[in-house]
């Protein structure tokens, strides 16, 4: 059986099944190329949902945007043991939690004490700038649940929840850290403080950094925070996961990623589709360099960001962290082998680059998972495109 086939049998029958209602894949396997999409926009929206159908691609916003601050590392704009408070002044003069469990205390003596050191640039890629979700520990945390009462964006991907950038650097310059910079690997605020990060040392917006670096360049042209004008038409809703009855709806068609957002967020804020990721993939699989041989990332950054740094960050022990991409070092169940790198979305996406195996695979859908761990399609999907 063919690619195309393989992949159609795995996963067409969840479609049928509206779980999820509608999804799209693409997978590059060496020299062969398969795409396809299956299902509707959701129960009360027959409308098919197409290999362009724009997808809310939540967590795999993250290696796309750390894309852009790679390029800041080759130009040398950006250097991985520089501290970010000379584009962060929020963040500097650090104070940190004496207990991540907190309580916070209007008297920063009583329940803080001095960072030991500056945060730096690769502190935020690596996600160990000492702010963010802890999944060992207390979830959500003091920090974070402050972050939340002060109107930053908490629970699942918002994007019109949060403030303008400047005044979420604020607002996260206001509290402490949950740990040292450096001492533990704390999911997704160090994605949207790289996003500033990015903004500021670039002196230009983060929408227009990420299309003139990566996007533009590689022909990304669905790939934006909130559709673009052309694709308003073509986003369908988002649905949660069923619970016990009717599927309900997370995101209406004009809902938070109808328009563009105060804020950008380098974290889950990106909508994409199949090709346009696919692109992006191909580029990381070739080390760098665009289909037209136009060079996007130096081979040398790239290895950087692709090999474990951080040490295990999940149950099975067999997942790393680079700079902005998850890193297998352990051959998976499904097929993806040690060395493969991409990320994970919530709301039901994936993207993984394998290059022993040659393979590009991408698989978008219109639901949320309802847990951290993937639902039976992805794991589907994965052993098909791998197999």
């Amino acid at each position: 059986m063919d690619l195309q086939a393989r992949v159609t049998e795995a996963v067409a029958p969840y479609a049928a099944r509206s779980e999820p209602p509608g999804l799209a894949w693409l997978v590059v396997r060496g020299d062969e190329t398969a795409v396809g999409a299956h299902g509707s926009y959701g129960p009360d929206d027959p409308t098919p949902v197409r290999p362009d159908t724009p997808f809310r691609i939540s967590s795999v916003t993250k290696p796309v945007v750390a894309a852009a601050a790679l390029s800041l590392l080759d130009d040398g704009t950006l250097t991985l043991d520089a501290p970010v408070e000379r584009w962060l002044p929020e963040l500097a003069d650090r104070r940190v939690l004496r207990d991540p469990a907190g309580p916070l205390d209007a008297d920063p003596s009583k329940n803080t004490v001095p960072a030991d050191r500056a945060i730096t640039v690769a502190d935020v890629l690596e996600l160990r700038l000492g702010l963010g979700l802890d999944f060992n520990g207390p979830f959500p945390g003091p920090v974070l649940s402050a972050l939340a009462g002060l109107g930053l964006q908490a629970g699942p991907p918002a994007p019109q929840t949060n403030p303008d950038p400047d005044t979420w650097m604020r607002a996260v310059g206001s509290v402490p850290l949950s740990y040292q910079p450096g001492e533990r690997w704390l999911y997704h605020t160090g994605c949207e403080v790289l996003g500033v990060l990015i903004a500021r040392a670039a002196g230009a917006p983060l929408p227009e950094v990420l299309a003139e670096r990566v996007l533009d360049p590689l022909g990304m042209t669905s790939t934006g925070f909130g559709v673009r004008p052309e694709q308003a038409g073509r986003l369908g809703p988002h649905w949660l996961p069923p619970d016990g009855g009717a599927l309900t709806a997370y995101d209406p068609v004009d809902g938070q990623w109808s328009r563009p957002p105060a804020f950008p967020n380098g974290g889950d804020g990106l909508v994409s589709t199949v090709a346009d990721l696919a692109a992006f993939g191909r580029m990381l699989r070739s080390g760098g360099v665009a289909e037209d041989g136009a060079r996007v990332l130096s081979e040398e950054v790239l290895a950087d960001a692709t090999r474990p740094r951080v040490g295990q960050i999940d149950e099975d022990g067999l997942s790393d962290w680079g700079l902005g991409f998850g890193v297998k070092t352990g051959d998976q169940p499904d097929g993806r082998g040690t060395g493969s790198y991409g990320w994970d979305g919530g709301m039901g996406s994936t993207l993984w680059i394998d290059p022993a195996a040659d393979v590009v695979a991408v698989l978008l859908t219109n639901q949320m998972w309802s847990s951290p761990q993937p639902t039976g399609v992805f794991e589907a999907f994965w052993r098909a495109a791998w197999a």
